[in-house]
């Protein structure tokens, strides 16, 4: 039985509140809540050391030798003063800490850690802690858990809730039968869970979180897996015969198929004839051209007098694609009628639309999650096609394959995995690869900068939209954190307002906004009436904008390679030169290295590749890498080794005991049912 956040001493109805922002009900929740980062309290360095550690959270002994001065600017308070060692002196500054004049005593030594800033031969450390001596040693050599916050919630909070929640909490029972752990070195359950948030040095954090790491990507696979079992492979009761109207219109089309293009519709094709239903993964590069074959492939089976479907995850896409596919079909006489279905239609429309989709006068249903919604009920559904596919979740997708009756399924991606993975993580699907771009497509232009770069970067956004174009800015984090130092939204789109002429008009995005608010924003965007679109990685798939010629990253740093090739992809889309900048002030070789890679190539399965090869022990902790694949701790690409082992895990498993009813499998079996009503359909893969 769940057990409620509010069970815990000194959580209220208020702070239950907050919690459930960051999707903590349950102290089960709250448990699976697992740190973003670790603070590590390391030797302090010299002073004279700092120059070549800018940029990172460091710590100093040091004794206050200035004053301790307060400024105003601008309403801000900055507090600042001097610390030398027998190495030299550094500059500290707070701002909005006014009770630091207070606590500094001039003459006196302490622990000062924070982040170093360096400008030529000027060293800051900015907001750094302050600890006596003594306070500081305790410290040293443990590891302390960074939670990812909301407005409210302070990181203090959910420490002191875990570490009671882990006190008072009954321990779960270890599902893995003795032969899993010892096979592939699993610490039991109960320790991975207390270490994951505590751990006592990092060997131990290690081993904790390769055990909760096994244990997502083995019960997201046993899952699939248990899936496909039950389902089969199943007779094809749509026998989709070729016809000479989609011939036609491939020949007809504006451009010219690629190889790859063509040996994929192939494929779907002979797949809709064959005895057993259609399940295909269709992977391409952003820009290869998966929609048009999506586009032939419905237009096949409708001809062939079924009706298909096509579900995207938002309402731009689907208006964009219902547009595209009218034009499409009208100009080249093709009699089918696609229609539209999503959740921003008033109740009448919505209910005009199911009439026509239950009586068979829809050919094609284009639309977003609204297409899954009860009240929709189709004539003869034989093909189902999800677009951007990891956006939904898998009970998504088998919900809308269940309006039909074992139609065909089509599911294409825009994520490059390199293909051992894809086939551990879609193995029920057949896999075609678009591993060319059409020859029309310029390649995009792209510069790794600091941010020293940014007057020119802002001179050139201007140039392009004085030519008519548009840009994306693209920032980690939504609003201002005075735990991480990275640009923001919103405060970054009102910087832009001042700093461009007022006839260039600029906006900002984020998840946290309503879909109605998303939606307006992106079709301003569209319409360019919006010039310069300041947004977080929700851009990342979802509109088609041609006219967009500017992609610009901050803190490039902090996003996974596959990821920035994604919000790459974003651009160079129409006719013009498009150019990607990306932004870090990093003065690690390992990212700067890997960043490079984006530099020197615009193929997402060569990167996705590089990024798998570029991955070390020290991309565990921190910002997820990926971006893609949502488990809650996992990582794809870092964790790749984990996810074969698990694999080879679950085929052993199913190998021995399909139906999991021997007496050592029955706690798992247990887990794994669990896992599926509770967690599978969460997961957007």
């Amino acid at each position: 039985m769940k057990r409620d956040i509010r069970t815990l001493k000194g959580i209220g109805d208020k702070t239950a509140k907050l919690f459930e922002k960051l999707g903590i009900r349950t102290i089960e929740d709250l448990l699976e809540y697992y740190p973003r980062d670790y603070e590590e309290y390391r030797p302090p360095l010299l002073i004279s050391e700092l120059s070549s550690a800018d940029g990172e959270v460091v710590s100093i002994a040091g004794r206050v030798t200035g004053s301790v001065k307060v400024q105003r600017i601008r309403g801000a308070a900055l507090v600042t003063s001097s610390v030398a060692d027998s190495s030299g002196t550094v500059s500290v500054t707070w701002f909005n800490a006014l009770f630091m004049k207070n606590n500094l005593v001039p003459g006196h030594t302490y622990i000062f850690r924070g982040r170093i800033k360096s400008s030529g031969k000027r060293v800051q450390m900015i907001q750094p802690e302050l600890f006596e001596t003594d306070a500081y040693e305790e410290k040293m050599g443990r590891l302390f858990p960074v939670y990812r916050l909301t407005a409210g919630v302070t990181n203090k909070m959910i420490g002191k809730a875990v570490s009671q929640a882990l006190d008072g909490y009954v321990k779960k029972q270890e599902f893995y039968p003795l032969d899993i752990r010892r096979t592939y070195r699993l610490p039991e359950y109960n320790f991975a869970v207390t270490n994951i948030h505590f751990p006592k040095d990092r060997e131990i954090l290690l081993e904790a979180r390769k055990r909760l790491v096994f244990d997502e990507f083995f019960l997201f696979i046993a899952a699939l897996r248990r899936i496909r079992t039950s389902s089969g492979r199943l007779t094809n009761d749509y026998i989709i015969r070729k016809v000479p109207q989609v011939d036609a219109l491939v020949e007809q089309l504006p451009y010219r198929l690629t190889d790859a293009q063509i040996r994929v519709l192939q494929e779907v094709r002979e797949d809709m004839e064959k005895s057993y239903v259609m399940s295909r993964l269709i992977q391409g590069d952003v820009g290869s051209g998966k929609t048009i074959i999506a586009f032939l492939a419905l237009a096949q089976v409708c001809l062939n007098g079924y009706q298909g479907a096509l579900m995207v995850p938002t309402e731009v896409l689907a208006r964009q694609h219902m547009e595209a596919m009218k034009e499409l079909f009208d100009s080249h006489q093709i009699p089918l009628r696609p229609v539209l279905l999503t959740g921003s239609m008033s109740a009448g429309e919505k209910r005009k639309v199911y009439e026509q989709i239950r009586e068979g006068t829809a050919d094609i249903v284009i639309g977003t999650h609204a297409l899954i919604q009860e009240p929709v009920a189709f004539w003869n559904l034989a093909l189902v096609v999800t677009d951007e596919q990891h956006r939904f979740g898998v009970r998504q997708r088998e919900a809308l394959s269940g309006k039909g009756t074992n139609p065909h399924i089509l599911v294409m991606s825009a994520t490059p995995i390199p293909r051992t993975l894809a086939i551990i993580l879609y193995g029920d699907l057949d896999i075609s690869v678009i591993d060319e771009l059409p020859a029309n497509r310029l390649p995009i232009k792209n510069c790794v900068v600091g941010s020293s770069y940014h007057k020119t970067a802002y001179q050139f956004i201007e140039k392009e939209v004085r030519a008519g174009r548009q840009a994306y800015i693209i920032c980690s984090m939504v609003e201002e954190n005075e735990t991480t130092e990275a640009e923001n939204v919103i405060d970054y789109e009102k910087k832009l307002r001042q700093l461009f002429p007022s006839d260039i008009h600029t906006a900002y995005l984020h998840g946290k906004m309503k879909p109605k608010e998303k939606n307006e924003i992106m079709e301003r965007f569209l319409a360019n009436e919006i010039q310069v679109l300041v947004s977080t990685t929700v851009v990342e798939v979802g509109v088609n904008v041609p006219n967009a010629t500017v992609m610009m990253v901050e803190n490039a740093e902090r996003f996974g390679l596959a990821q920035l090739h994604q919000l790459r992809g974003r651009v160079g889309r129409g006719p013009y030169q498009s150019y990607c900048i990306f932004v870090s002030d990093t003065k690690n070789r390992d990212t700067m290295k890997r960043l490079q890679t984006l530099n020197r190539s615009n193929d997402g399965f060569y990167i996705a590749g590089e990024d798998l090869k570029l991955r070390g022990p020290g991309d565990m902790f921190g910002i997820r890498q990926s971006g893609l694949m949502e488990f809650r701790i996992g990582d794809i690409f870092t964790d790749a080794s984990i996810l074969s082992m698990a694999s080879e895990a679950v085929n052993a498993l199913y190998e021995k005991d399909p139906e999991l009813t021997q007496p050592e499998h029955l706690a798992l079996r247990k887990r794994l049912d669990e896992y599926m009503s509770r967690d599978l359909g969460k997961l957007n893969l």
